[in-house]
């Protein structure tokens, strides 16, 4: 019998002695949030978490660099409505990753940033630990919150805040500070169970008041000229329907912005996208949904608003946006699903479409200007120029509308918007509110890895060489990403000299005939240079068809592209002449 009582206090005694750390507590509240993705670098003093969050069953990719990794975590909160998490390195680290943090921000895009810290008792006293750095004082003032943990038992909280700040309200991106030591706390593994929250209801409903409703239909209705500009936080709401339907029963020509498109599709008899000019110009009620009157919609005045008195209407989460540029006549404030379904509701049965002379002059103005482009993609010529190359590509995408496009660059960003058209929601990714340079790699990762689709990710050179070296991490994961890269020899174009004479060559030209194909066949990928549209065309369909990591070296006109794209006006030009 004594033996039995010795037994059963050794198991009560092993039970009671069950411990739990820091390392375990983290993956446990990420798995307890449904999070199953991390993108990041791998280093001290996050070389270990990494390895075990991996073991525990969640995807930990690694990347070449912070920077292209936080991309991918902010593409991947704009596809799932919940954070994306990067996790880095301490101070350099750190600051690689606080890039893509603050253009997650920018953009309205859920993310966490965990980085690991030194201890903070060295930091606080400056006594030079190593990459010492006050990371959290740093992060503030980029991101949507910060908060760190310094004891193992608030690690739930500390998630769950993080959590709940990046994806309520209008969304953004977090910081979460780990220092070194906090991995290692150890504490009794029942209490730290208890010690993990589950967010429940992180992004809750926020429905506009029935007289903003009802002030904007009145505005909406009182229109000749009607025009609804679709953006970006319309597309991340995924009220897909209703705001199709919303459209369709207004009978209100829309202008969808870069990454709006294809929440109808670019080819729907309302698509006002190829009469931009027209409608910025003569609409008289303008309404925002998702949308912010910012330098990509020129503030809402200017010449390209034209002369016409315009009222607005927006709809948005944030209140402190309305009236941010012009006057907001008829402002609702509300998640976007919420709003379109209360205007949709409030509608009634009984509702009197747009004028159709409006509808009718945008849609003719629609089709004189496609039927103006369409010879310039039918060309076959070699070097190629932009329009043969992406009349290709836009066939390409016709016929595969479920591929995600990924799109970066200047001349490359600028025409392929307008050429391309997309025809499915949230499948058209690119370089968002900052139109920064290098997000295509980190966002042709994530795109696949969270949807599983195939991605056509189309760079223009000197946009690929900010996250380039990511080739390597499409080969490791074996990516079905396609990378077109549209190779002029320069940045905006590949013929400008130095006009000091001297041996250096000028500052925005590269190696000329670069042979981008040929890295990623160093990685095991498939290469191939293309010379013309129609093996441009081929190339990219073999490479469709097979999924395979494949890079398109697209040999341009080094003469093609004009300086800045279409936003050389905000290159400032300098008033004096050198004498001769």
């Amino acid at each position: 019998m004594s033996a039995v009582v010795q037994s059963i206090d050794a198991k009560a005694a092993e039970t009671e002695q069950e411990l739990t750390d820091g390392f375990h507590l983290i993956i446990d509240a990420l798995k307890l949030n449904d999070i199953k993705t991390i993108y990041g670098v791998p280093g001290i003093p996050i070389t270990d978490f990494g390895r075990m969050a991996q073991e525990e069953g969640i995807r930990v990719l690694s990347f070449r660099h912070e920077q292209n990794a936080g991309y991918a975590a902010a593409i991947a909160g704009y596809l799932t409505k919940k954070p994306g998490i990067c996790l880095t390195v301490s101070a350099p680290g750190f600051l690689n990753g606080l890039t893509a943090l603050a253009h997650a921000t920018t953009n309205c895009f859920p993310m966490i940033l965990i980085s690991g810290s030194s201890e903070r008792e060295i930091v606080d006293l400056q006594q030079g630990d190593y990459e010492e750095m006050d990371q959290l004082a740093i992060a503030k003032p980029l991101c949507k919150a910060a908060f760190r943990v310094l004891h193992a038992a608030d690690i739930g909280i500390g998630l769950a805040r993080a959590i709940r700040a990046a994806v309520s309200g209008r969304p953004g991106g977090v910081y979460l500070d780990l220092p070194a030591k906090l991995f290692g706390q150890v504490m009794n593994a029942e209490a730290g169970r208890k010690s993990l929250v589950k967010v429940i209801d992180a992004a809750p409903a926020q429905i506009p008041a029935p007289s903003a409703v009802k002030r904007a239909l009145d505005v909406l209705k009182s229109a000749k000229r009607p025009l609804i500009i679709l953006g970006k936080g319309a597309a991340y709401a995924q009220a897909d329907d209703d705001i199709r339907s919303f459209v369709e029963k207004s009978g209100v020509p829309f202008l969808p912005m870069s990454m709006a498109k294809g929440l109808l599709p670019d080819l729907h008899p309302l698509c006002a996208g190829a009469a931009r000019s027209t409608v910025l110009k003569e609409a008289d009620v303008v309404m925002l949904i998702g949308a912010r009157l910012n330098w990509l919609l020129s503030h809402g005045k200017g010449k390209s608003w034209g002369d016409a008195p315009k009222k607005f209407i927006q709809i948005d989460i944030e209140p402190r946006e309305m009236d941010s540029n012009v006057e907001i006549a008829a402002p609702v404030v509300g998640d976007i699903g919420s709003c379109v379904s209360a205007l949709l509701a409030a509608m009634g049965s009984g509702w009197t479409a747009a004028p159709s002379d409006w509808v009718q002059k945008v849609s003719a103005k629609r089709e004189e200007n496609v039927a103006k482009m369409a010879p310039r993609l039918m060309n076959n010529n070699s070097p190629m120029d932009y329009h043969g190359a992406l009349g290709v590509l836009r066939t390409i995408v016709k016929e595969r509308p479920d591929a995600i496009l990924v799109n970066e660059g200047a001349n490359t960003l600028d025409l392929a918007r307008g050429v391309i058209d997309i025809y499915k929601p949230r499948k058209r990714l690119d370089v968002g509110t900052w139109g920064v340079m290098g997000i295509g790699m980190g966002q042709a990762i994530a795109a696949t890895v969270e949807t599983g689709h195939p991605v056509l990710a189309i760079e223009g050179d000197s946009a690929f060489g900010f996250s380039g070296m990511e080739i390597e991490t499409i080969c490791r994961y074996n990516l079905p990403v396609c990378v077109v890269i549209f190779n002029n020899n320069g940045i905006y174009r590949g013929t400008d000299v130095n006009k000091s004479g001297g041996a250096d060559p000028a500052t925005t030209v590269f190696v000329a005939g670069a042979r981008y194909d040929k890295m990623m066949e160093a990685f095991g990928g498939v290469g191939i240079n293309a010379t013309s549209p129609d093996e441009l065309k081929r190339a990219v369909n073999a490479a469709m068809d097979s999924g395979k990591p494949t890079l398109i070296n697209a040999v341009i006109d080094p003469a093609a592209g004009s300086e800045s794209g279409r936003i050389g006006n905000l290159n400032p030009q300098s008033a004096l002449k050198k004498k001769a």
